[in-house]
């Protein structure tokens, strides 16, 4: 079941992977026809392009580049291979052009494989990049033979003119990849707790849609686990909060290898963490409760600090046309009132919620980021400020 789940993708990954897409395949597009077009201007002039089958041959290719737009538009997607084969189509172009042109110095300079370095730089990593760069001599050299008798002068202007385009594109890639990073970096960061390197609420609220509609799928229900920690205030007084820091993020580490693969451990806040994940039934929760429970409390820091946790548990069975967001927090509500149930029990114990109420239909985008403001009704007894 576990290999079931990892291999099943969200279908709004998907959808923004398409929307990336669209971006560098329309960009290529307008490339393939603003260079055809242009080319083609050369058509009107005179002593340009040379008489006959070269002329033909000429118009023919340039009216290839702006087909070769066709696809790219239509299907508005391009992957590394097609980036790759138009790549090496550009540089294959090029040199047809300078072959066609009366003075290839002066109307084909190797300038005009700017656009296809670029692209290169841009779209293409390791042994493509490579190899698009090393054939950009080639064509150099194909294109400018016949305007430079001499050996030496052709080996120079080859060389010069060569070893500007690679340098520039290996500008641009290394640029490239060095944005790639700090992106990455920075989406990192964006959904994951600094201080013990659990996923937060965003990315809990991300990955909600794809656990609702696995469940439809298999058939299985929703579980939230919540996890709160007992006594951690003392902690802090006593100790420290270098202390109850340290003792956060070892129970962390234990938990993150208690979970199972496809669910999701990230921190609410304070000394809150929270488990989604699915269950085949209220058995099945209630083990999984129970494992985390006991891997809380053998977890223990460097300076031997140990501590228990009350958890909640609720799980639900998700039906058509509800929003997964807005169940989440719903479901996250009732775990975490079974959670001071718990509390109120003794703590270092699981406690299920009762069975659902009507859950909410939709909610509007700007609170799908957090929960519900207004709390649940509060247990006799039992206070948020005095349930650690």
């Amino acid at each position: 079941m576990t290999s079931t789940r990892l291999s099943v993708t969200d279908d709004a990954e998907a959808s923004g992977a398409d929307a990336d897409q669209r971006v560098p395949a329309l960009a290529l597009a307008v490339l393939l026809v603003v260079g055809g077009g242009m080319g083609l201007l050369n058509l009107a002039l005179d002593g340009v392009v040379r008489d006959g089958a070269m002329r033909w041959t000429y118009g023919l290719t340039m009216a290839a580049l702006v087909l070769a737009a066709v696809p790219l538009v239509v299907r508005r997607r391009v992957d590394r291979w097609s980036t790759f084969g138009l790549v090496l189509l550009g540089e294959v172009i090029y040199a047809v052009v300078a072959l066609c042109i009366e003075d290839p110095v002066r109307y084909a300079t190797p300038m005009m494989l700017l656009f296809v370095v670029l692209t290169a730089a841009w779209f293409l990593d390791g042994w493509m990049f490579v190899l698009s760069m090393a054939l950009v001599p080639v064509s150099c050299l194909v294109a400018m033979a016949g305007s430079y008798p001499d050996r030496l002068a052709l080996a120079v202007q080859v060389v010069v003119h060569a070893g500007m385009l690679d340098v520039v594109a290996t500008g641009v890639f290394l640029l490239r990849r060095r944005v790639q990073r700090l992106l990455a970096a920075t989406e990192e960061l964006s959904q994951r707790d600094p201080l013990t390197g659990l996923a937060n609420r965003r990315h809990l609220v991300e990955q909600a849609p794809r656990l609702w509609r696995l469940a439809r799928r298999e058939g299985l229900r929703v579980a939230a686990f919540v996890i709160d920690l007992d006594h951690f205030k003392q902690v802090n007084d006593v100790h420290g909060h270098a202390a109850g820091d340290a003792v956060l993020q070892t129970v962390a580490r234990t938990l993150a290898e208690t979970v199972r693969p496809s669910d999701v451990l990230a921190r609410l806040g304070g000394e809150e963490l929270v488990v989604l994940g699915l269950v085949a039934d209220r058995g099945e929760a209630g083990r999984l409760a129970e494992r985390l429970r006991h891997a809380v409390s053998t977890a223990r820091t460097g300076h031997g600090h140990v501590v228990t946790a009350s958890i909640g548990v609720a799980h639900t069975r998700p039906v058509d046309g509800e929003d997964a967001a807005a169940t989440l927090w719903w479901l996250v509500d009732r775990a975490d009132a079974a959670m001071y149930e718990a509390k109120q029990g003794g703590r270092d114990r699981v406690a299920t919620a009762d069975p659902p109420q009507p859950r909410p239909r939709s909610v509007p985008r700007e609170e799908t980021l957090g929960p519900p403001t207004v709390p649940g009704p509060a247990l006799p007894g039992v206070t948020p400020s005095d349930a650690g």
